[in-house]
């Protein structure tokens, strides 16, 4: 089992549940509305206060900062997000959190670059949905705020 560190996005919870629910893993699992700063994490057996102490200490040198979701963008293999704006805050998280755990590089190591996102839709096949997300990223203009220093995970 693994952990994820993210920071939830409650704000934006009304408008991609459905389709999140419906075509995300992820949302099926129980996992609400988020940006991933680092996944994998930990095993949750291997979190204890001194990973919590380190945490805290890397959390403690970010400030709080407000992002909007207003555009919609897709990966290859048909997983649909949305894209937070501005997106440097969230690279500098996940790079400081890698930075104190480099065992636990992002995404296994696996990319290039860190693409800060909110899982909308991922290995779905219905093309009218990308109209509909279209659609939702229009009506999701209200700027959320990054209120956790530090992110929940699971």
């Amino acid at each position: 089992m693994e952990s994820t560190l993210a920071i939830l996005v409650p704000e934006a919870e009304g408008l991609v549940r459905s389709f999140r629910d419906r075509y995300d893993p992820a949302a099926k699992a129980g996992m609400p509305a988020h940006i991933t700063l680092l996944y994998p994490f930990k095993s949750p057996n291997a979190i204890d206060g001194l990973v919590l102490d380190t945490l805290t200490r890397c959390f403690s040198r970010f400030q709080a900062f407000k992002f909007s979701l207003m555009t919609i963008n897709q990966f290859p293999g048909e997983t649909l997000y949305l894209v937070p704006e501005p997106q440097d805050p969230f690279r500098e998280l996940t790079l400081g959190v890698w930075g104190c755990f480099p065992k636990s590089p992002p995404y296994r190591g696996r990319y290039s670059t860190v693409i800060p996102h909110l899982t909308v839709a991922d290995r779905m096949g219905d093309r009218g949905l990308v109209q509909s997300l279209v659609n939702l990223s229009k009506l999701l203009k209200d700027s959320c705020r990054s209120k956790r220093k530090l992110p929940r995970w699971r």
